[in-house]
């Protein structure tokens, strides 16, 4: 989990029966119930962002993919031409 200063905050109601079961889970690990609820919460967020950003194929498209980038005879249109440009002049 990241460091540096705790300048932000959650806060939120829930049913008393899940704030034990919170509190138990954390007591078991050794953890202040914030540290697990943190700790638990960021797991999750990263989780879900990570799904989100992901490309999923289906095999055959997956298969189509990996013949267009194995194709010898393939050349770059213009627009992608022009993204390679502007990528090496920020480069440098």
């Amino acid at each position: 989990m990241a460091t540096g200063s705790r300048d932000a905050r959650l806060n939120f109601r829930l049913p008393s029966d899940l704030k034990e079961v919170i509190e138990e889970a954390a007591a078991s690990l050794g953890q202040s119930v914030s540290d697990f609820a943190v700790g638990t919460l960021v797991e999750h967020a990263r989780s879900v962002v990570e799904r989100n950003h992901a490309t999923v194929l289906s095999g055959r498209d997956r298969d189509r993919f990996m013949a267009i980038l194995d194709d010898a005879d393939a050349r770059p249109n213009a627009a992608l031409v022009k993204a390679a440009e502007r990528y090496r002049k920020r480069l440098g």
